[in-house]
């Protein structure tokens, strides 16, 4: 995919659309394209905040441990939607 492809695909997720071209050509070009498959997880509720994660194809469960130890599905993100963020605006764990 060519950094103008990225740039677009960035532009249609809704936090980034109406940042400048320029700016989002910088951000795909210091991003880095993971591929992750069934089960695998983006990132583990309390590790460190890193990295965010944007849904290119396809979707992931958001998952936490209850304190009774049980994990439960919360939430459900897919394409063009942006997870983790959160811990590394506000600078706490996941």
């Amino acid at each position: 995919m060519s950094l103008n492809d990225e740039v677009e695909l960035l532009r249609q997720v809704p936090i980034f659309a109406n940042i400048e071209p320029a700016k989002l050509k910088l951000l795909a070009f210091t991003s880095e394209r993971l591929t992750f498959h069934k089960g695998m997880d983006l990132c583990v509720q309390g590790d460190p905040g890193d990295a965010a994660f944007i849904i290119i194809e396809g979707e992931a469960d958001i998952i936490i441990n209850m304190p009774n130890g049980e994990a439960k599905t919360v939430n459900k993100i897919s394409k063009h939607q942006i997870v983790g963020e959160i811990a590394i605006l506000c600078d706490v764990p996941r």
